[in-house]
């Protein structure tokens, strides 16, 4: 059983919602016309499983090839993935025969280590090299005109980017979807916190496939590995210490090394630098269709990659080529409900249909308007409309600053904690909260998580809870349209020698639904760098800011903006052990006494890019 296999229920659901979609056509992506005409070609096609490519190593990987009948040439789209080349993602992009059918070569190929293919899987160790072969091999196959396109999301974005910044010259266009710019920030960690729930599910749940199949006690150890991941909730998550996690089996190299090297590295550091796509832009030379979702674990990535490609990507064609497109959904999402909320049908996007054209103008030369797209193209939540734009941000965006207030008095969402843009003129009484690890704040929707649903959902639950602290607005009275990067600035001292703190934002209706906008983490060692680790000194004031990350959402009138301050989100982000000792290997926990200011000279706030003119 693969990982995509084992996704939360939630998922599962959107997922066949967006199988449903691209087997039906219920609706055209954007940009696409409803009534678009058929495909002029249409082509038989035979398949060959396992074909071997050698990698510049020695090593030989194996690809099922779907080609085209007939003495022509045709463009090839390849993907690669450690989740099995014979399901190939289909539940998102529909089947290969679909595209072998409208005249490409497909490649689907296992990477190294996993499957049919030689060698050992080390996540990201060798995706650049192997791609790169693999893009030339494609290139050469029987019938192939040369020109080679790319497509995956997750896992198999990364598989596109990272060979895609070593140039390889028969690569002509990729659509890395749901997909991250950094392998450390936005993948494995994010403001200096491990991503717990999604990383340990993630190699319990796929290594069940490939790898552990490959080993003589290859069953006993799915089994148990199978039973770990459903105990993750009531044992395994909060199990310390982490560089000791026994589901992965720390004492044997074969399983998952990797997990324990990443808990070895929790700063930025050159284990993780060789991987980086963000610093490596100008070595792309192709365009990309980013696709994303708003409620997606790998969002500020998909963005990043589609700033940094148009901004500094090595060729014209790639500045001005490269595309955004980003819905609601979690992850490999497509569909119209995502998490609590119905997002109606402008919502639902044809995968198939969105890639077919966005191919057959980059490799078959088609004039069918995608370079006439605009580059960006995001959905606005609560509105439940597109909006388009020429660049990210959004030209005219207007960053705007709420301010932080209480009287002492914001624990919980009955407490007196407000939100304004008035900064504070007075001295303030500061907020107060206890936290404890043992205890820590329930993960509840958010960014996909594999084993916690995602998406937005009702956080007045959280809401509730004495180490929440609570800032809301007055009612709105007109629509207010957020769309953009937000950010947080704390100004915070604690006991303890590092801590964490959380920010989210929240949709407040009139009938008192919480629904969650945005989640984010500062963890205060890395308040400065992600490079070099900082204790702080218990008791002093420090400057904080938390990354939120982007959305789009429009508040209605009527409605309330809040922000809850806390300082843990479990098991999305690993407890913060309030030790200061060294990552992952703490075996105890202890509690610590936060303290929020706002007075004029810590002005704590949030700033949120609002668009002047809602989209209607």
């Amino acid at each position: 059983m693969t990982w995509a296999n084992r996704r939360s229920r939630s998922w599962r659901l959107s997922l066949v919602a967006a199988a449903v979609v691209l087997l039906g056509g219920v609706a055209a992506a954007p940009g696409v016309a409803a009534d678009a005409p058929p495909k002029a070609e249409e082509c038989e096609f035979s398949v060959q499983k396992d074909v071997p490519a050698t990698m510049r190593d020695g090593t030989v990987l194996r690809s099922n090839v779907f080609t085209p009948k007939g003495n022509g040439e045709f463009p090839v789209i390849l993907m690669r993935l450690p989740y099995n080349k014979e399901g190939a993602l289909s539940f998102v992009y529909g089947s290969p025969d679909r595209y072998a059918k409208a005249c490409y070569i497909v490649v689907v190929q296992d990477v190294r280590g996993e499957y049919k293919s030689d060698g050992t899987f080390y996540p990201y160790r060798s995706e650049a090299e192997d791609g790169y072969d693999t893009i030339e091999w494609s290139a050469a196959l029987p019938h192939s005109n040369g020109k080679v396109g790319m497509y995956g999301f997750s896992y198999p974005g990364l598989t596109q980017l990272l060979p895609a910044t070593l140039t390889p010259p028969h690569l002509v266009t990729m659509a890395p979807a749901f997909t991250s710019s950094d392998i450390y920030d936005g993948w494995t960690y994010e403001g200096g916190a491990l991503y717990q729930a999604f990383i340990q599910d993630w190699l319990l749940s796929f290594l069940n496939g490939g790898v552990i199949s490959k080993l003589p006690d290859g069953a006993k150890l799915r089994t148990e590995m199978t039973q770990a991941s459903r105990d993750l909730h009531a044992k395994w998550y909060k199990h310390q210490p982490l560089n000791n996690f026994p589901p992965l089996y720390p004492n044997d190299n074969r399983i998952a090394p990797y997990y324990f090297d990443w808990i070895e590295h929790p700063s930025d550091d050159d284990y993780w630098k060789r991987w980086s796509i963000r610093t490596r832009y100008p070595q792309v030379k192709v365009p990309a269709l980013n696709f994303g979702g708003w409620s997606d674990i790998f969002l500020n990535g998909t963005v990043e990659n589609f700033a940094g490609i148009r901004a500094q990507g090595g060729s014209e064609v790639a500045r001005k080529g490269t595309k955004l497109l980003i819905g609601p959904w979690t992850h490999g999402g497509s569909g119209r409900r995502v998490g609590d909320v119905d997002f109606g049908p402008e919502a639902v996007v044809a995968v198939g249909d969105l890639h077919m054209r966005w191919f057959d103008h980059w490799l078959k030369g088609i004039d069918n308007g995608v370079d006439e797209d605009p580059p960006v193209k995001v959905f606005v939540m609560g509105a439940n409309k597109w909006r388009t734009a020429d660049s990210w941000p959004i030209p005219g965006t207007v960053d705007t600053t709420y301010y932080l207030h209480s009287k002492g008095d914001a624990n919980t969402a009955n407490g007196g904690g407000t939100l304004d843009n008035t900064a504070p003129a007075t001295n303030e009484k500061a907020d107060q909260y206890q936290y404890d690890p043992a205890n820590p704040v329930p993960s509840v929707g958010g960014r996909f998580q594999s084993s916690v649903p995602g998406g937005p959902r009702d956080q007045r639950s959280v809401e509730q809870r004495q180490d929440v602290l609570v800032y809301t607005t007055p009612r709105l009275t007109k629509d207010t349209e957020v769309t953009g990067p937000i950010s947080v600035t704390l100004y915070a001292r604690s006991s303890a020698k590092d801590t964490d703190w959380t920010a989210k934002l929240t949709d407040v209706s009139p009938d008192g639904t919480s629904m969650l906008v945005r989640d984010g983490i500062q963890r205060a060692r890395y308040r400065v760098s992600l490079e070099k680790p900082e204790l702080i000194t218990p008791g002093e004031v420090y400057k904080y800011t938390i990354k939120l990350w982007p959305t789009s959402n429009v508040f209605k009138a009527g409605h309330r903006i809040r922000l809850e301050i806390s300082s843990s989100n479990f098991p999305m982000y690993d407890r913060n052990p309030n030790t200061g000792g060294k990552f992952g290997a703490d075996t105890t926990t202890q509690p610590a006494s936060q303290t929020v200011l706002h007075d004029p000279e810590h002005p704590s706030s949030i700033t949120l890019p609002i668009i002047p003119t809602p989209v209607r």
